[in-house]
């Protein structure tokens, strides 16, 4: 029998940061500070900083597998805690500072963080995270007048021996948003994320090069920035950190002054900017042909459609903190590359297919669905950076006898093999006994000139079970009738999905990772119908 010859080297971070030091050392990493200011470091700087941190967290009593928290916005900082904390052996886990102190508390508590690094412009968050019952060993601030990581640093015992890692250590964790019952608590290993991360710089999937400038806008506490700062460090890129500013004026001034080539957020950031650029033509000169990758929701066909009229390319993906997340990507396949444009903004709108390792399929009661564009079913996916597991074993039934990953999205497939998301199992709407996709309505209404957001739920109705309300937030300066609006959807949809009532609203309110947060919309308008009874 013959075996293979290759060396065993494990795939673990320390390869991925001593790398960068070495080849890629003077690239720079930017950071917008709390005052406004940039601050400017290289990869080598970075590399070194996060080597001393580790020293200092094994000084600390940090243990293999010990949970060292972090409550910080996009920085510097930031990217030295995601390689400084697994050096040490220990685990990063990057606390959602939008969510509620309660919850908080109740994530910090459930991983059992034993240390905190927390921004100085955070530490009133942190003080109402340690009154809702949140405790650790030890609190380190960062940045500003109270700053004492920098004293960490300095204080880092040159003797600390660093653990020697293996692929299969955890590396990080993030806590699902709790949309469905309490936060899940996830697991990477340093095998499943540089898995994630080799495969993200592929053609398909989100093409990285070292010549890229690259801009995570998505938090670094949601699911590790999308893998960005692991992506950007693997290829040297040059990287940009927005700090606490996300507005769109804070954020062109970004993107055109670094040149950023690629950045990434959720729809409502590029709205925000879709509307600064069509505000102020030719204020902001950006890098020629800036792609941006949009995630957290469904991006509608119009979006994609206005950017492209900007000399800008949206780039859809899908995923799950479950999936590190990158679980689909959205790319118009080459054969149609000439195929006629209403097609291909079509296709553009879907979530798209499986990169490199991961696979999808979409199934229900009957088995796998057709690729007919027609049938739908719930997307389940599994691959080496799909979690198989939740912390404490929580919600087992989210994955089936035969492997896969429940992911609670329902999904149909078409002829060229493209997945596209219609709705979640949860937001699907059962009237008079046939479902309305509620994702299907959003997206056809902010297709509307005059509509800028627009959210659909099913509200208890006396006679048909459930009944569709539209919730719609329009564009400044732009009016339509709720009338108006019904008879854009009639001409799209059969009569019983078309909403019985649109409601004018001047925001629709969000969850932490940016998607509608239609408990609250249910909650709102749960009594809409209640006369008709």
């Amino acid at each position: 029998m013959t075996t293979a010859t290759m060396m065993d080297v494990p795939l673990t971070i320390d390869q991925l940061i001593d790398r960068a030091e070495r080849w890629m050392g003077d690239a720079e990493v930017v950071s917008r500070r709390p005052d406004r200011s940039l601050h400017r470091t290289t990869y080598r700087a970075i590399a070194q900083r996060a080597r001393r941190l580790a020293r200092a967290l094994v000084g600390a009593k940090i243990r293999p597998g010990d949970r060292v928290a972090t409550l910080m916005w996009n920085h510097a900082e930031h990217l030295e805690a995601y390689f400084g904390i697994p050096l040490a052996g220990g685990v990063t886990h990057t606390l959602n500072l939008r969510l509620h102190p309660d919850e908080i508390a109740y994530i910090a508590n459930d991983a059992g963080d034993r240390i905190l690094l927390v921004d100085d412009v955070l530490y009133p968050l942190y003080e109402k995270v340690v009154a809702s019952g949140a405790r650790f060993e030890r609190v380190v601030v960062v940045g500003c007048a109270r700053d004492q990581y920098e004293a960490l640093l300095a204080d880092a015992p040159d003797d600390a021996m660093l653990p020697t890692l293996a692929e299969t250590d955890a590396l990080g964790t993030c806590y699902t948003s709790g949309t469905t019952g309490k936060p899940k608590g996830v697991v990477y290993s340093h095998r499943s994320t540089m898995l994630h991360t080799i495969v993200m710089l592929s053609p398909d999937t989100l093409g990285l090069g070292r010549a890229d400038t690259i801009m995570p806008v998505v938090p670094m506490f949601h699911v590790n920035a999308w893998g960005l700062p692991f992506a950007a460090a693997m290829t040297g890129a040059k990287l940009v950190f927005p700090g606490p500013y996300l507005d769109a004026a804070s954020l062109l001034e970004l993107l055109a002054g670094e040149r950023v080539t690629i950045a990434a957020g959720v729809p409502t950031i590029w709205l925000g900017i879709r509307e600064a650029l069509d505000a102020a033509p030719g204020r902001y000169a950006l890098a020629p042909g800036l792609r941006m990758v949009v995630g957290g929701s469904a991006a509608p066909e119009q979006l994609i459609r206005d950017f492209d009229r900007l000399g800008m390319t949206l780039l859809h993906a899908w995923g799950m903190t479950e999936t590190s997340p990158i679980g689909l990507v959205s790319r118009v396949p080459p054969q149609l590359a000439d195929a006629d444009e209403a097609l291909r903004y079509q296709l553009r709108a879907k979530q798209g297919v499986p990169p490199p390792l991961v696979d999808v399929v979409v199934r229900n009661e009957a088995g796998e669905v057709a690729h007919d564009d027609r049938t739908s079913g719930e997307l389940l996916v599994r691959g080496p950076w799909v979690s198989g597991a939740y912390v404490g074993g929580h919600s087992p039934d989210r994955w089936t006898a035969d492997g896969w990953f429940r992911t609670g999205d329902v999904a149909r497939v078409d002829a060229y093999g493209i997945v596209q998301l219609t709705d979640r199992v949860a937001d699907l709407i059962k009237s008079g006994g046939e479902w309305i996709a509620s994702v299907e309505l959003e997206n056809a209404l902010m297709g509307h000139p005059a509509v800028r957001e627009a959210a659909v739920i099913g509200a208890p109705h006396p006679k048909w079970s459930e009944r569709p309300i539209a919730v719609v937030v329009l564009k400044p300066g732009q009016t339509a009738t709720t009338d108006e609006l019904r008879a854009f959807l009639a001409v799209r949809f059969p009569k019983f999905w078309v909403p019985d009532a649109v409601e004018l609203v001047e925001a629709i309110p969000r969850t932490s990772a940016g998607k509608f947060k239609k408990t609250e919309l249910r909650d709102t308008y749960r009594q809409y119908f209640d006369s008709l009874a």
